[in-house]
């Protein structure tokens, strides 16, 4: 009966992580069809980044805000303010200078030239889907239970890197330093919340800028007009290296708002706002 009741454990034990595994798949694909319907919004963004001394104490803060216009598919980011003022009005006569350029030369683009530039940025995505695709088979995936995010109900799961993995691309091997937790919603499956923490010191770039072990990130998402998941919070914290001598410390938020369907009535290229709406 013991040898029995060892069995049908791992026999449950096996199917329970089976499920964890398919639904952070779902929850992938979820995520990565929304990005591609992200396009068709506009929106705002308001970040605050905070640089820290030796001693913990704030140094330095820094903070913008800015709207996101969407042209033939590019995303265009105008600034709206910076450290909680309005742009000047030649600050703006500038953001709407660059705004009707990129505006003329998209407009300007022949059949060629607009179709390379779509194939490349649907390669930036497939690329980003692939990198992501690897978290399923990369992670001991473990199905928490359940909970809810803003009084919906979810599915937690939690991961860390499964010992002897071998990812498939090079981009995916930071996943081997990386272990976190989502939060997958149960009637659309997105992500609702997700917390990773470096396990290791992440190091890339020519001059070497490092991340050090025990930076955190929390992501979360809202759905918008029932059709779709966007950006609602990003918070990020850790401290690491740029270069051999500069170190650096700090944390930063980004919180997106006034999300807006665009249609083919949407007037783009306007006279910048007196003042952003936070």
């Amino acid at each position: 009966m013991r040898a029995r009741g060892e069995i049908l454990l791992v026999l449950a034990a096996a199917a329970w992580a089976q499920d964890s595994r398919e639904l952070v798949r779902r929850s992938i694909s979820q995520d990565q069809l929304d990005w591609v319907r992200m396009r068709d919004y506009t929106w705002q963004a308001r970040s605050v980044e905070r640089h820290f001394n030796s001693q913990g104490k704030v140094e330095s803060t820094r903070r913008e805000s800015w709207e996101t216009l969407i042209l033939d598919g590019q995303p265009h980011r105008r600034m709206l303010a910076r450290d909680g003022k309005p742009l000047s009005p030649a600050e703006q006569q500038y953001e709407q200078r660059k705004l009707d350029e990129a505006a003329r030369k998209l407009s300007a683009e022949t059949p060629a030239e607009k179709r390379q530039r779509l194939e490349e940025a649907e390669k930036r995505r497939q690329r980003e889907f692939a990198f992501l695709s690897e978290i399923p088979d990369l992670f001991d995936l473990r199905l928490e239970g359940e909970s809810t995010v803003d009084g919906r109900p979810v599915w937690v799961v939690s991961g860390a890197p499964r010992p002897g993995a071998e990812p498939k691309s090079r981009d995916a091997k930071v996943l081997l330093k990386v272990r976190g937790r989502m939060w997958i919603d149960k009637a659309t499956y997105q992500w609702a919340k997700v917390e990773a923490e470096t396990t290791n010191t992440i190091s890339w770039g020519l001059f070497l800028a490092r991340l050090n072990p025990g930076a955190k990130l929390t992501f979360e998402q809202t759905e918008v007009n029932s059709e779709i998941w966007l950006p609602k919070r990003l918070f990020m914290t850790g401290s690491g290296r740029l270069g051999l001598i500069k170190r650096l410390s700090q944390d930063e938020q980004i919180d997106w708002s006034d999300y807006r369907k665009f249609t083919v009535d949407s007037k783009v290229v306007t006279d910048p706002p007196a003042s952003p709406r936070n």
